[in-house]
């Protein structure tokens, strides 16, 4: 009985993928449920799974594009290919045990072969162990029934300059390899941003010192209770919830004619993966705490490393944060994710002299750049976004109150 392997739907309007990678091999034995096969499409990597044990037929190699639907493989199911292959493991395993075996004979010596009247003088056999040539090599070389010194050395040239070639050949090799859809798309996409929007960015410096401290008093005690360490991207996903809706135009895209404004925050963060940098999405974030943020996002770069995410993961989203500093990024210019209208990029903290209270200090500071699209985000919004930003990070405890000064919050004024 046959089974049919078909290529599944990655999503809506996705009509071919890539056979990115088999995991199995032709004509394996695979088990019920075993992953075998990685495909690509222009939105993400997905993992086809057996539905069935048996010996798989590989019908598409990988590297070729298949239609949504198409069937890349086979899986022949019969209860005779399990013990069948039980036995031919058992074989190979017989095998291998004879090899090893036959293995721990004693080498062939020069004496046993053919060549066994060649003879070299003592000065010749004196260069070759200095050298560090093996005795039989030499037999590729020369052929003649006595082999003296100066020979060797002729032949020990032919052998370097063989090695030197063969590194030289090695370190000049090209390789080229199809581009997967998930990195054509996103070229597609980031090359389309510069030529259909108006992007500028600004730029501001953020003091750590607070946000650092909390992590330094609070971390072992919040790991040992949550499971996890305390994580800088969540206060930022948390701060640029509260930012987002003191500045809807920012949480805002264009759509042919018409301004889309959402009235919640669905923000994507960049994550690298293997395949590519994916934006996976943390949904309604202005309703989630800092703990609840956290974890999504540790979840969500868990699946991305293991290519598992799912289409559902990265669609839509609001705005979104990029964190370069993981990567020892001092500053840089974000590309906005497109169809929204603005992203966030964190940067590395370094210890820097600033002045503080007419003193010169040293802070942990950390640059952040803002990347927005100027032909529905206006100078003063963007800036003062980011100034949001730069306040609720240096003053942590105002994140519970939602950006109010937690002293009129206590007091109960405006």
């Amino acid at each position: 009985m046959l089974t049919e392997v078909l290529v599944p739907s990655p999503g809506e309007s996705i009509n071919q993928v890539i056979i990115s990678k088999w995991l199995v091999e032709d004509n394996q034995f695979i088990n019920i449920n075993t992953d075998i096969a990685e495909i690509d499409s222009d939105k993400a990597t997905l993992v086809i799974s057996s539905d069935v044990s048996g010996i798989i037929h590989i019908l598409i190699p990988e590297g070729e594009t298949a239609d949504v639907g198409r069937v890349i493989a086979q899986i022949e199911q019969s209860e005779a290919h399990t013990q069948t292959t039980t036995h031919n493991n058992a074989s190979i395993e017989d095998s291998e045990e004879s090899s090893i075996l036959s293995s721990n004979e004693p080498a062939i010596s020069l004496e046993r072969t053919e060549n066994s009247d060649i003879k070299l003088t003592p000065l010749a056999n004196s260069i070759l162990e200095k050298e560090g040539i093996d005795k039989i090599t030499i037999l590729d070389f020369i052929h003649s029934k006595k082999i003296n010194a100066q020979q060797v050395l002729r032949i020990n040239e032919e052998i370097q300059a063989q090695a030197h070639d063969s590194i030289t050949e090695l370190s000049r090799k090209v390789e080229r390899k199809k581009l997967s859809p998930l990195r054509l798309k996103l070229s597609e996409r980031l090359v389309s941003v510069k030529n259909e929007t108006a992007m500028l960015t600004t730029f501001n410096e953020i003091d750590m010192s607070y946000l650092l401290d909390i992590k330094t008093r609070f971390n072992q005690e919040y790991k040992d209770q949550i499971g996890f360490n305390i994580g800088l991207m969540s206060f930022f996903t948390k701060a640029a919830s509260i930012a987002l809706k003191k500045f809807p135009q920012v949480n805002s895209q264009i759509e042919n004619n018409e301004l889309i404004s959402f009235n919640y925050c669905d923000i994507s963060i960049a994550v690298s993966s293997p395949k590519g940098l994916v934006v996976p999405i943390v949904r309604n974030t202005e309703l989630k705490n800092i703990t609840e943020i956290e974890k999504e996002i540790k979840q969500l770069a868990i699946k991305a490393k293991e290519n598992k995410l799912s289409i559902s993961e990265m669609n839509g989203g609001t705005f979104t944060i990029s964190n370069g500093g993981v990567f020892g990024s001092m500053m840089s210019t974000p590309i906005i994710n497109p169809p929204q209208s603005a992203i966030l990029g964190m940067h590395n903290i370094i210890d820097r002299p600033i002045a503080f209270n007419g003193h010169v200090i040293i802070r942990p500071m950390m640059y952040v750049a803002l990347s927005y699209d100027h032909r529905i985000i206006d100078g003063q919004e963007s800036v003062s976004f980011l100034k949001t930003i730069k306040e609720l990070i240096e003053n942590p405890l105002s994140l519970m109150f939602e950006g109010k000064n937690p002293f009129k919050k206590l007091l109960s004024i405006d």
